[in-house]
Parts: structure tokens; C-alpha cells; sequence
């Protein structure tokens, strides 16, 4: 069953990435140690894309470094 947004919200606040806003479903996060911001776009109830799931992991990992 895939994750839904909320979820990876909640990972990617726990991991220090703060929302800076964003245009209706989309939210964007920053964090100071990763290079690129990360952009989810969906309903918090939403099911997560699988491409999603793959950027939130990546960027999860590199603000670990």
C-alpha cells in the first residue's frame, strides 16, 4: 500500500527540512545542508508517487552527511 503524503511530510520535518509555502497542493521544503529543495505536491491524504517516495528518501539521506 503505497505511503501518503503526510507521511513523508512528517519524515522530511523529523529529518530538519522546514515548508516554506508553496501554490495550492504543492509544498516545498528546504533544509540548510541539502542542495536542492524538495517539492510535494498532493493532498496530505493522497497516496505518494513513486517518484516522490525516491526524492523525499534521497534528500533524507543527504541532509545525514
Amino acid at each position: 500500500m503505497p505511503r501518503k503524503i503526510r507521511e513523508f511530510i512528517k519524515d522530511l520535518e523529523t529529518a530538519g527540512f522546514v515548508n516554506c509555502g508553496g501554490k495550492g497542493s504543492h509544498k516545498k521544503f528546504v533544509h540548510p545542508k541539502v542542495s536542492k529543495f524538495v517539492i510535494l505536491s498532493g493532498q496530505l491524504g493522497s497516496d505518494a508517487k513513486h517518484y516522490q517516495e525516491r526524492v523525499v528518501k534521497a534528500a533524507i539521506e543527504e541532509s545525514k552527511k
